[in-house]
């Protein structure tokens, strides 16, 4: 395979966004092998000339492919694919938590529901492409049984050109709402799954000790059009909830 071939075209008449034919074009660049190996990826500059798309194009490919970890930059050197650290892994579905929990047959409901403007951390203004001083919507949720503990403790953020405000109603489930509302179809996620202690505040919310286990999730949302919806992070509790992947193994080449 090689950025000459057939699979390696822009479709300037199509209806896909130039940004997302770039995006999948470079998601298969880094699956050759000599670039998994460590070769510097093209130039920006020569990519956009054999493409007929302008640099910002290209950079905003390569910006999403950094920031998911799945490349390294360093300035006077070139880009390289970043070698693997940990399993990624495709998922068929995925749903917001309520409707997860409903077809386990868990009724949960929400023991704490708050919305607000907040100021964004870097990695949100990062993955929003939005300006650090413009405050975003977050909406915090606590969610466990009716007549138990609390189980799961969530703060989402939302792309400001949504337009999401307090009046909507964030005890539907949220992706469906979303669609309801906004026309905001979700389509893809990206998420990170580590261990850590609950700490101060989040076991307070958790009703667990500060050095007690927590699975944290953080999920970044993408729509149809391969533009950031949600940025979430989820706090578990590890007595309470099991995070299960199913994996297909991929053909072997």
């Amino acid at each position: 395979m090689n950025i000459l071939s057939q699979d390696f075209i822009i479709d300037h008449n199509s209806k896909l966004p130039l940004h997302v034919q770039v995006e999948e074009l470079f998601r298969k660049l880094i699956k050759i092998e000599a670039y998994k190996k460590g070769a510097l990826l093209p130039k920006e500059v020569d990519l956009a000339n054999l493409w007929g798309v302008s640099r910002n194009t290209i950079r905003q490919a390569t910006n999403k492919l950094e920031h998911e970890g799945l490349i390294i930059r360093k300035k006077g050197i070139g880009t390289r694919v970043a070698e693997k650290k940990s399993l990624v892994t495709g998922l068929d579905h995925w749903y917001s938590f309520t409707r997860e929990m409903q077809e386990k047959g868990v009724k949960v409901v929400n023991q704490l529901l708050k919305t607000s403007m907040e100021q964004p951390n870097e990695e949100i203004c990062h993955f929003f492409h939005s300006p650090p001083d413009k405050k975003i919507f977050k909406l915090s949720k606590l969610k466990g049984e009716s007549s138990g503990d609390p189980i799961v403790y969530f703060e989402s953020f939302f792309h400001p050109r949504i337009g999401i405000n307090k009046n909507d109603d964030f005890n539907l489930p949220l992706y469906s709402m979303l669609q309801d509302n906004y026309g905001i179809i979700v389509h893809r996620s990206r998420e990170n799954i580590s261990a850590c202690q609950a700490g101060t505040v989040i076991g307070k919310k958790l009703k667990v000790s500060a050095s007690f286990p927590v699975l944290k999730r953080e999920r970044f949302v993408y729509d149809i059009n391969g533009k950031p919806v949600e940025y979430n992070v989820g706090y578990y509790r590890s007595d309470k909830f099991t995070y299960t992947i199913d994996i297909n193994k991929s053909p072997e080449i």
